[in-house]
């Protein structure tokens, strides 16, 4: 394949991929509301426009894959090629999640994390865990 054919299939490739509405975001919404909570998503209102909102709560909840946001578990890979670029693009990913992250909080916004690989364990104990939280929240 010549330079431009990989550039369009990365392009291609790269296409694909979503920032809302992913695999793991539905099901972990489709657990939630089984659970019986309710909730708003993606409000671009707060900083980091959050996936899954709890407004009564002021619980903000993201979902994020573990490459593209850098967790550190086996799905935590690093592209053969062009990593100085790979490197700067999950740096900036890293900082932007810390910067949402500590004004929600700044903001009196409660926040958690739940990453891709959690959900291979079963979202039932992802659920006793966000129970448990809304129950303290209360």
């Amino acid at each position: 394949m010549t330079n431009q054919a990989d550039q369009e299939a990365r392009s291609a490739i790269m296409a694909k991929v979503r920032s809302k509405n992913t695999k793991p975001e539905i099901e972990v919404r489709r657990a939630i509301h089984r659970a019986g909570f309710r909730f708003r998503l993606h409000r671009s209102d707060l900083p980091g426009n959050p996936d899954v909102v709890f407004p009564r709560h002021r619980l903000a909840l993201f979902v994020h894959g573990c490459f593209w946001h850098r967790h550190g578990c086996k799905r935590t890979t690093m592209p053969a090629t062009n990593r100085e670029f790979w490197s700067e693009k999950f740096r900036r990913t890293v900082e932007r999640d810390q910067r949402a992250l500590k004004e929600l909080e700044e903001i009196g916004w409660k926040t958690a994390v739940i990453w891709e690989c959690q959900l291979e364990t079963g979202i039932n104990a992802l659920l006793e865990t966000l129970t448990e939280s809304a129950q303290r929240f209360d």
